[in-house]
């Protein structure tokens, strides 16, 4: 058995020898060197362009603007946005700037110095116009920023379930919670970087770090005016996305370049990288969240009503806001059984940053008010936090709040009891010496997130294998689109294809990451990719071995696994199946907070996560700890700071994530094992579970030290202090 084992990871020895080849080392001859320039503004009208000085500065090749884009549009929900906003377009209002980081050119030289002068002198007449800075003011709707649209809501979520006026006529108590959730720098290791240049089949080819190829391909041949075959997305080694690599970057304008370099003559290679500064304003972010909601529950703990409003700013351009907010109004709800619900939930257009993909997926926005409203109902009657979640947890044959069963397989009554069991709850926290000003609590929080696309999406995933030999198999090839961002995903898959066809791991090899040469895989999102490129392997495993019997030689097995359909909520009531199979997590959070100082330290965290089954453990513990960790930065440290749509801290001096001193003492990565019933070999999709409870979790960890409730997230120490001041803890 080749499942189950923590088999070394295929990109270990290149990764920690340096062999390995991140999109910015890629360093062809003839290479010509590109530079960006963003708008810089917020929400202004181009009114000229001057390119004279730029242009006279020596090594200038070219430099491209949006009269240069065939079709200067694009988006991954709608093509919202231009390619390069500027003069001379076809795309109406394509001359304004609804973001800083709106891009306006490409200059293209001989030298990254020469590239970055011209740009810099590239001379532009702006008119600015008025500001749209927060989701309050873009409600109004007093000046729409896409006119198209004809309001700022983007999208508007209802669920309706049930009697209301019955569930809060039966409540014996009420708990109403206001939660404010911050942005989120994805922080990447490797900023944004590619290549572009024409293939030896005359292909546009883009070599860049991205989570979905097929995905990149359609965006590129659009915007381009190409036919989607034309066009090639070629992932080298990513270092890491959780979202942030979903949407364009540059992946368009390489493309550009590369067409207008062959039109001029130059067949020539062209690299751009940006620096981190530029990753920092040039990408989205984690949505933030503006969410107020009632609960109402029986004297015995069962929930009889819920009531919420969810608004999620989306910046300037709808991204993945759409599907972000479908999952936070789902969350929001928690993964409890509700008789009465009434939910709205909005996206909403501003000048700021683009919200988009990042882990969880709009589950940590809706989570952190759930679990809050679960640990505050248990407060508000006495009851232990536990107690109260297993009398209402989903099992199976719940109904959920859409008013479908959730899909079989449920496992969170067993994840909340055996995190609890591993964290000892119930058992006394070590006491804090009474002159200290260091308080010692403990939390508890649970959730349940998507594995795949949802919402009525045609999710598909596409793999082939090609068996090799004569009488016996000496190689097998797997070919799969399937990214690999720093999970781990391309050892997974080398074990999976072993243990689909039965032959060692040594047989196996792996051609991936290449339009040119796979089928679509769908995106490295969604704690989707080990889930359904399992599928789609052993389906291809199955024609592969079926052709070998058959003597094909090569014998070749091609499968597109498509899962169980899904539903778009009902527009009015909510109703649907908004998806095919969930997965489970709990977690116990131990803090201590210095009540002089504010600052709160995280001691040790259990996460019980049910896996279905571990294809590697080792990678499973790894996706459990980064989750925590990243969470934890979330929860309190990361504070991005704009203002009027502008970016004022796009340094990691100033943007400050976890360093080794911030992370947990203690995790304790609880791998449980129920199988999902659809799942290969019993898997479930887990990434991005890890992440979602943990903020309430710990916030929950500091009323228990402190007895007051924490609402507003990053928990930084000026923050706390005040808060604590209020409530007369000094």
């Amino acid at each position: 058995m080749t499942i189950t084992k923590p088999v070394r990871r295929v990109d270990a020895l290149a990764k920690v020898t340096g062999q390995a080849l991140f999109p910015g080392d890629i360093t062809p001859d003839h290479l010509l060197h590109g530079k960006l320039l963003f708008s810089g503004q917020p929400h202004a009208r181009m009114v000229s362009m001057d390119l004279a000085a730029a242009l006279a500065v020596p090594g200038v090749v070219a430099i491209l603007t949006a009269s240069d884009v065939p079709v200067n549009e694009y988006g991954l929900i709608m093509p919202d946005q231009p390619v390069l906003v500027g003069l001379g377009s076809s795309k109406p209002n394509s001359d304004v700037s609804l973001w800083e980081g709106d891009q306006v050119a490409v200059v293209v030289a001989e030298s990254e110095l020469a590239a970055a002068r011209a740009r810099d002198l590239v001379r532009i007449e702006w008119q600015p116009l008025p500001i749209v800075g927060d989701v309050f003011t873009a409600l109004k709707d007093e000046l729409i920023l896409h006119p198209e649209q004809g309001s700022n809501v983007l999208s508007h979520y209802r669920i309706r379930k049930g009697d209301m006026a019955a569930g809060w006529a039966a409540a014996g108590v009420v708990v109403e919670g206001s939660y404010r959730l911050p942005f989120q720098e994805h922080a990447y290791l490797q900023p944004e970087a590619g290549l572009g240049y024409i293939d030896e089949a005359g292909r546009v080819t883009v070599a860049i770090a991205g989570q979905w190829t097929h995905e990149d391909q359609l965006q590129v041949a659009h915007a381009l005016g190409l036919p989607a075959d034309q066009v090639r997305i070629i992932y080298p080694a990513i270092g890491g996305a959780f979202g942030g690599r979903e949407d364009m970057s540059l992946q368009i304008v390489l493309g550009l370049a590369a067409v207008r370099l062959r039109q001029m003559g130059l067949d020539r290679p062209v690299r751009i990288i940006w620096s981190r500064e530029e990753s920092i304003i040039g990408h989205h972010k984690r949505h933030p969240a503006f969410i107020k909601t009632r609960w109402g529950a029986t004297r015995e703990g069962r929930i009889t009503a819920v009531e919420a409003e969810v608004i999620l700013d989306a910046g300037a351009y709808a991204y993945t806001s759409t599907k972000v907010l479908g999952n936070a109004h789902l969350m929001v709800a928690g993964p409890y059984e509700l008789p009465n619900a009434r939910l709205d939930s909005y996206a909403v257009y501003t000048n700021n940053v683009p919200g988009g993909a990042f882990r969880g997926f709009g589950g940590p926005q809706g989570a952190f008010a759930a679990e809050s409203q679960m640990n505050k109902l248990a407060e508000a009657l006495g009851l232990d936090p536990v107690e109260i979640r297993l009398k209402n947890v989903l099992r199976d044959g719940s109904l959920m709040v859409t008013q479908t069963p959730i899909p079989a397989g449920v496992s969170l009554p067993q994840v909340i009891e055996r995190c609890a069991a591993e964290a000892g709850w119930g058992e006394a926290v070590t006491a804090t010496v009474t002159a200290s000003p260091l308080r010692r609590g403990r939390g508890f929080a649970c959730s349940f997130k998507n594995v795949g696309f949802s919402f009525g999406f045609p999710e598909r995933c596409e793999a082939t294998i090609e068996l090799r030999g004569g009488r016996e198999i000496q190689e097998a090839v797997l070919r799969h689109a399937g990214a690999d961002v720093g999970q781990g995903a391309h050892t997974v898959f080398r074990q999976m294809a072993a243990e689909a066809l039965g032959l060692p791991l040594e047989l196996i090899t792996l051609d991936l990451s290449d339009t040119a040469t796979s089928g679509d895989s769908g995106s490295a999102s969604a704690s989707r990719m080990t889930w359904m490129a399992g599928n789609a392997i052993r389906g291809a495993a199955e024609r592969a071995l079926a052709a070998w019997e058959n003597e094909d030689r090569p014998a070749v097995g091609h499968f597109r696994y498509v899962p169980p359909p899904t539903e778009p909520y009902h527009p009015e009531t909510g109703a649907s199946m908004p998806n095919f199979t969930y997965g489970y997590v709990a977690e116990v959070a131990e803090v201590v907070v210095d009540v002089e100082t504010g600052h709160v330290h995280l001691e040790r965290v259990v996460c019980a996560n049910d896996v279905g089954k571990a294809i590697n453990p080792q990678l499973v513990e790894g996706q459990i700890e980064g989750g925590v960790v990243q969470a934890f930065g979330y929860a309190v440290m990361e504070n991005l700071q704009v203002v009027d749509g502008r970016i004022r801290n796009p340094y990691l001096s100033t943007y400050l994530i976890p360093g080794i001193l911030d992370v947990p003492d203690q995790v304790n990565s609880v791998i449980m094992e129920i199988p999902d019933p659809l799942g290969p070999w019993g898997v479930r999709g887990m990434a991005e579970m890890p992440f979602l409870p943990l903020a309430p979790a710990v916030t929950a960890a500091l009323h228990d030290a402190t007895g007051v409730w924490f609402d507003e997230l990053p928990l930084t120490p000026d923050r706390v202090v005040a808060r604590l001041r209020q409530h007369g803890i000094n």
